[in-house]
């Protein structure tokens, strides 16, 4: 692949890029030394789940591998034990090494669905991390000022507000900094809302008397609400690793002006093959639902095998549009009468008495097909009764 190649390649779909002079010139640099480069992407060891907003970015890592390059993929399992600093989130706790060890095998088994393992480095940053002084955690502070990290979009606006930044905060992006220096990147990917920890690292690797990192910062893919990024904790994601019937059921209910995106950033799909089917929809040609159900298919053979896509669509024709039951669905037994609740809760289609009570408050619980909105509703069981909850979950009911 010529460098012309590599640069058309990997500068598509990027948001910022700091810069593409840097990035052409060390391409020609590898080339020259018959090596690739070094591509930073650091991960979260609190959530190892990992959902199509991810594979954005490892899309991207994937095209630099498939170019010659390898990837480094960090770990912060050194942050992951202090936890979130600014004590304001319950999605980052403190992780225990037990924890970080289960989570990180999780992403090498999901992430390696994306990614080639013979050409990724898995690091921990409690390697250089973990046994640094707190001396040396000042020397390092010293070529950091107040000024630069107030530069920060979030920082400033909490400062201007008079809202509290605690002194971990302002060492976090320093942490991701020096990873860039320990690894020696060349280049680092992060979310657009990553900029500014990416920059950092580029001004302290020139401390170092490192080249500095080049910096490219991709979208955050909007999950199926349309509006949020795609986040486990808001509810609107689509794992990589769920069942195919559910990847595929989640997908179809995207809108249709968002699933275009996912073909690009999902499927990577040129940006003219994605406009001339814009083309066929805006001119009656082409029907919106098919060529969503193309998208969710091809989403599904990715990530759980060719032609599992075909059956769940399939399945959902028959589930949805034609409003017959699935082939198979879990056996739920009782033995006598059971509150609704107790139910949604004992199918496992709820993970509390709360949340059930606020699916049958909203019209997403029917038996046999006839929805129930009464939360002190008592259910008399009866042998193959169907308890429906939502748009696909099942269960059939066994005495």
């Amino acid at each position: 692949m010529t460098i012309e190649e590599q640069l058309t390649l990997l500068t598509a779909r990027h948001v910022d890029l700091i810069s593409a002079g840097e990035l052409k010139k060390k391409l020609e640099t590898a080339a020259a030394e018959n090596r690739g480069l070094r591509i930073k992407y650091g991960a979260d060891p609190s959530a190892p789940d990992i959902h199509l907003g991810h594979v954005v970015g490892l899309n991207k890592l994937r095209e630099f591998q498939d170019a010659g390059h390898t990837v480094v993929f960090i770990i912060g399992d050194f942050t992951g034990m202090i936890g979130d600093p600014s004590g304001k989130s319950a999605t980052r706790p403190a992780l225990s090494r037990e924890q970080i060890a289960v989570n990180a095998e999780s992403y090498k088994q999901q992430v390696f669905k994306v990614l080639d393992p013979e050409k990724t480095e898995v690091r921990f940053n409690s390697d250089w991390l973990g046994g640094m002084k707190f001396e040396d955690v000042i020397r390092l502070s010293a070529h950091v000022t107040v000024a630069q990290l107030l530069a920060r979009d979030d920082f400033s606006k909490r400062y201007d507000e008079n809202r509290p930044i605690s002194l971990v905060e302002f060492l976090y992006p320093l942490v991701q900094a020096y990873d860039s220096v320990m690894v020696k990147a060349d280049v680092e990917l992060g979310g657009t809302d990553q900029l500014f920890n990416l920059l950092l690292g580029r001004e302290l690797q020139k401390v170092f008397g490192q080249d500095p990192q080049v910096v490219m910062t991709l979208p955050l893919l909007e999950g199926l609400d349309g509006v949020q990024k795609m986040s486990k904790s808001l509810g609107n994601y689509v794992g990589i690793n769920e069942s195919p019937k559910e990847i595929f059921g989640k997908l179809m209910s995207v809108s249709d002006e968002l699933m275009w995106k996912y073909f690009l950033y999902i499927l990577c799909r040129r940006p003219e093959e994605i406009k001339a089917m814009q083309a066929k929809v805006a001119a009656d040609e082409l029907h919106p639902r098919a060529v969503k159900d193309e998208m969710a298919r091809c989403i599904v053979d990715r990530f759980a095998g060719a032609g599992e896509g075909q059956k769940a669509s399939e399945e959902f024709a028959r589930i949805f549009a034609q409003k017959e039951l699935p082939d198979e669905m879990p056996e739920l037994k009782l033995s006598g009468k059971t509150g609704l609740i107790a139910l949604v809760v004992q199918a496992g289609f709820a993970s509390s008495n709360g949340e059930a009570r606020r699916l049958i408050q909203q019209g997403g619980v029917r038996i046999n097909d006839e929805q129930i909105s009464d939360i002190k509703a008592v259910i008399t069981p009866e042998n193959g009764m169907i308890l429906k909850v939502g748009k696909r979950k099942f269960a059939r009911i066994v005495c």
